[in-house]
């Protein structure tokens, strides 16, 4: 495994991920203010994410390689009831990037949202260009089917996403 569930004790390590990532993250991501480069802005993200999964909301992931922490996948926005479904999203530090790791916990998060969670369905969102994480979830069986204008404000505009789901292949009409 090279997922596991974050934990406080993770704040620092993912500030020096954050931080060293950050201009090759910046395309991809929301304009961070300095802050969120710190130890301390982590851990208030961390407590907000871990409370978010005590009350079944999401599950928060750590992407490892080796003892490392290598980047986030995140499993969020879960929604019970007749939907069964939630939004995978991750990034993985620069250094990191191009040795299957995003595919490897990909694949760990969906056994997990489909198996332990008994999710019905799983939606990711990529900017139009992002092709390498369309591959990765295109690996994966998520197909595409849609695209959202004006999705997320993504480095510091309004920018549409090309969306894309899968199903649980246990579960049928």
């Amino acid at each position: 495994m090279i997922t596991r569930i974050a934990s406080l004790d993770d704040a620092e390590e993912l500030a020096e991920l954050a931080h060293a990532s950050r201009d090759f993250l910046a395309p991809w991501e929301p304009i961070r203010d300095e802050s969120f480069y710190t130890a301390a802005a982590q851990r208030s993200f961390l407590e907000h994410n871990l409370d978010a999964y005590a009350r079944g909301a999401m599950v928060p992931l750590i992407i490892t390689d080796g003892d490392r922490i290598a980047g986030r996948i995140n499993i969020n926005d879960i929604v019970r009831g007749a939907a069964q479904f939630a939004h995978i999203g991750y990034f993985l530090g620069q250094q990191y990037t191009g040795r299957g790791l995003a595919s490897r916990a990909l694949g760990e998060a969906i056994a997990h949202a489909f198996t332990v969670l008994d999710l019905h369905r799983l939606q990711a969102g990529t900017l139009l260009h992002n092709t390498p994480s369309q591959r990765v979830l295109a690996r994966h069986g998520f197909e595409p089917f849609g695209v959202a204008p004006r999705y997320l404000r993504i480095a510091g505009r309004w920018q549409d996403h090309v969306l894309f789901h899968l199903f649980n292949p246990a579960q049928s009409d």
